[in-house]
């Protein structure tokens, strides 16, 4: 069964959700983004995605504080991305408590650096963030836009192991409007060895279950739970059922 990873995206300490990136729709649903992680994890769930949207646009992280709260609050393996752009970040991010580490911005900019990383932490601990929108990565908390397209990314960093990549959709990032299944589908199809994780779009369990009969591993879960499209009952349901 494909794994679940509800998203937490944190700015000054709160979680909120945005659309499409644009941070002007900023909307927030847990003044204390524990809140949201304990009800996760009592729904079973055991991976969460926290995006540090403060950091993203400061280029170093900004909402440790939360990640370590939600790290020795729970028993959620977090992943946690934005603006981990030096190795004195990346260590910061570990030492909050963060099981895993997305980087995107540094992995176009500064390709050799991230390799580095990967060669240091490993594989296991390092989560390629390939964010597209118009079929080219975006960067810097989605507010610029790069020249590659994610596949030319990934391959940059297959001879370091590369495991693990995010992809999100940037145009229905927020939308509910479904996820591109069959991007997805041949994206994995194409990097075997690669954990593609799903993000954008996603409406309700219809959506996940179709990812899961394409072959995909994981899928990052926003807007449709704090709106209710998928509820903790139907999340608990399922992952009862896996």
């Amino acid at each position: 069964m494909i794994e679940i990873i509800p998203a937490t995206d944190i700015i000054d300490g709160q979680c909120v959700r945005l659309t499409q990136g644009d941070y002007a729709s900023r909307k927030t649903y847990y003044r204390d983004p524990l809140e949201a992680a304990l009800r996760f994890e009592e729904a079973g769930i055991r991976r969460l995605h926290m995006v540090d949207l403060d950091g993203a646009k400061a280029s170093e992280p900004r909402n440790l504080a939360v990640l370590e709260r939600v790290a020795t609050r729970t028993g959620l393996e977090v992943q946690y991305g934005g603006g981990i752009k030096s190795r004195e970040a990346l260590r910061s991010v570990f030492d909050a408590g963060a099981g895993r580490a997305i980087c995107g911005s540094i992995a176009v900019r500064e390709p050799d650096l991230f390799a580095a990383w990967l060669a240091e932490f490993g594989p296991e601990r390092l989560i390629l963030g390939a964010d597209i929108r118009d079929g080219a990565v975006a960067i810097q908390g989605w507010l610029e836009s790069s020249a590659l397209t994610a596949p030319e990314l990934i391959e940059c960093f297959l001879p370091q192991g590369l495991s693990q990549v995010i992809c999100t959709d940037i145009s229905r990032d927020g939308m509910l409007c479904g996820p591109s299944a069959a991007f997805y589908a041949e994206l994995q199809s194409r990097f075997p060895a690669v954990e593609i994780t799903v993000s954008g779009g996603i409406s309700g369990m219809d959506d996940i279950g179709e990812l899961d009969r394409q072959g995909l591993r994981s899928v990052i879960v926003g807007k449709a739970l704090y709106e209710g499209r998928i509820t903790l009952k139907e999340l608990e349901r399922c992952l009862r059922n896996a």
